[in-house]
């Protein structure tokens, strides 16, 4: 039977893949900014390191993150037809390209990178993430794209029945 709603392709025993995800590549270009904003104000090359590291692993899963998501793009014509589709992905492939151009900068100049550079890319890049987290918010809330057509059963428990305790 087809489902009424925009399915997710690339899912684990039903859960979708991609909003397990997309937490990841988010938490760490946010932390990306943090770093760079205490390196501003510090001039701690430690700061410049870490934010080094979370940049190159905000690149790794954002790559994984992307697979998932384009799976389910490609996997469903009706998420293709929506516009909020297009623009969240189209979104975050130019957030994903000016990280790299800031990760490839930081790696080859170090600290002087940073500033003013790589602290702009990475305000863009969170402002970038935003957006095209509405637009993914919008898919499931206004689109459904992944939620499930039938509700499953929470518990065990039947309605009207009396859970039991323990003695």
């Amino acid at each position: 039977m087809p489902s009424r709603n925009p399915v997710s392709t690339a899912s684990i025993a039903g859960h979708p893949l991609h909003p397990m995800l997309i937490p990841f590549p988010i938490a760490f270009f946010v932390s990306t900014l943090v770093c760079d904003l205490v390196f501003w104000g510090t001039r701690s090359d430690i700061w410049s390191i870490a934010a080094l590291w979370l940049l190159g692993a905000g690149l790794i899963m954002a790559a994984l993150a992307a697979v998932a998501g384009l799976t389910d793009f490609v996997g469903d014509r009706r998420i293709r037809d929506i516009g909020d589709a297009w623009q969240h992905a189209i979104g975050n492939v130019i957030a994903v390209l000016i990280q790299l151009f800031s990760f490839y900068e930081r790696y080859r100049y170090g600290t002087s990178a940073i500033l003013p550079i790589g602290l702009i890319a990475s305000v863009i890049v969170v402002c970038i993430l935003l957006f095209t987290g509405w637009k993914g918010w919008e898919m499931v809330y206004r689109h459904r794209v992944g939620v499930s057509d039938e509700p499953q059963p929470v518990s065990s428990v039947q309605p009207g029945s009396t859970p039991r305790r323990a003695a």
